[in-house]
């Protein structure tokens, strides 16, 4: 795992004020974001750092013992 479980949790914590916020700057250049579109591109970011943060790390073997 490339990151805690704890930072892990952190992270994705954040992602829930970042994809609102996001919504309000869109909006002042006249971007509109759907309830549904917000939740799709929130799921989606979710499911890219998971990616990440499960892939194993290139270099060492856990399974080495």
């Amino acid at each position: 795992m490339r990151i805690s479980k704890g930072a892990l949790l952190i992270v994705i914590a954040f992602i829930a004020p970042l994809i609102v916020e996001l919504r309000t700057v869109l909006a002042w250049v006249n971007v509109e974001l759907t309830l549904l579109e917000s939740a799709v591109l929130g799921i989606g970011l979710i499911g890219v750092i998971l990616v990440w943060a499960l892939w194993p790390q290139e270099g060492t073997s856990e399974s080495a013992g």
